[in-house]
């Protein structure tokens, strides 16, 4: 009978051994659906167009033939099942003092608020992990989100997915969309990285 003690501790511990490992699993899987989701994005002939549209909601989306480095990630995470546009306003709706006011806005807007590379950078943070930003390209995952500056007054911010290729420098290649519609490119250190975030959805 002395032995229960250790059975059940055993137990315990080879129970949660699983749950990490299938939790574990379940991040990867999703990270590896969320990179081949990117690069099937540079498949697409997209003209770069930030204008303003009225589109529907929820899963509402611009012109499939129109889009800006935002609609990038947008498309990505709806082919693995997650609106951004919902996510975004839906956390808006209730924290609107968090998001920036850049824009002069008093309320939320669904049809814009979730392309703006800002507002995604406070979503990422409050929902999944905000990490350093380094000139490290190890410290860069695979699924992971870059925010950057492409001006030095930080009028033009910018973001991509860091996919599982390399280019020859040893740098993660980034699937984005900087003018030229969505590209798989060496381009980490171009510009001023401002944020760097994984976000794999709420939790179970």
């Amino acid at each position: 009978m002395r032995f229960v003690p250790f059975l059940k501790i055993a137990v315990c511990a080879l129970y949660s051994a699983i749950v990490l490992t299938s939790a574990a699993f379940a991040q990867t899987s999703f990270n590896d659906r969320l990179i081949d989701a990117a690069i099937e994005r540079t498949e697409h002939n997209v003209t770069y167009d930030g204008r303003y549209f009225s589109i529907g909601y929820p899963m509402g989306d611009v012109p499939s033939e129109l889009g800006v480095c935002t609609d990038v990630i947008i498309r990505s995470y709806r082919a693995v099942g997650l609106d951004l546009q919902q996510l975004v306003h839906e956390d808006m709706k209730t924290h609107f003092h968090l998001y920036p006011k850049t824009w002069g806005l008093t309320h939320t807007d669904t049809n814009i608020d979730h392309r703006r590379v800002p507002n995604l950078q406070v979503f990422f943070s409050r929902f999944g992990e905000e990490l350093p930003v380094t000139d490290d390209p190890q410290s860069y995952k695979p699924g992971d989100l870059v925010t950057w500056n492409l001006r030095d007054n930080g009028s033009l911010p910018h973001i991509g997915i860091v996919t599982d290729q390399y280019a020859a420098s040893g740098n993660p290649m980034i699937v984005h969309n900087i003018g030229r519609g969505p590209q798989l490119e060496d381009m980490m250190f171009d510009y001023k990285i401002t944020g760097h975030y994984r976000y794999g959805g709420a939790p179970d």
